[in-house]
């Protein structure tokens, strides 16, 4: 088996609904975010999936994500914005793009600070 990982950023705010304390006032991030993949078949030139078609894949959704209030976009619709969420929906939106390549999302890294992070997996 093997794992590849990408890396990107998003600058966004948010709040936390139900939170008792500063995060529950308007605040922004810049967010850091890893995604990794598995694959355990390497192709004729030795790599499981180009690093480009990750990282274009990546820069989308990033794209849904940047300079945006999160708490009004319809990704976060009836849910927190948090980092934890945000790592879910990275999961499954990269899911759904790698459909038909030989590698599969095994987890999604959501910094919103250089030393606090949130990791999402099935």
């Amino acid at each position: 088996m093997f794992e590849l990982s990408v890396s990107s950023h998003f600058s966004g705010a948010h709040h936390l609904e139900g939170y008792e304390g500063s995060c529950s006032g308007h605040h922004g991030h810049n967010w850091a975010v890893e995604v990794f993949v598995r694959g355990d078949e390497l192709n004729q030139i030795g790599i499981v999936v180009d690093y480009k078609v990750l990282k274009r894949k990546l820069k989308e959704i990033m794209g849904t994500l940047d300079h945006k209030d999160l708490n009004t976009i319809s990704q976060f619709d009836g849910m927190n914005p948090s980092s934890e969420n945000i790592a879910r929906y990275i999961h499954a939106s990269m899911g759904k793009d790698l459909e038909g390549l030989p590698c599969k999302v095994s987890r999604v890294r959501v910094h919103e600070t250089p030393t606090s992070s949130a990791t999402y997996w099935e």
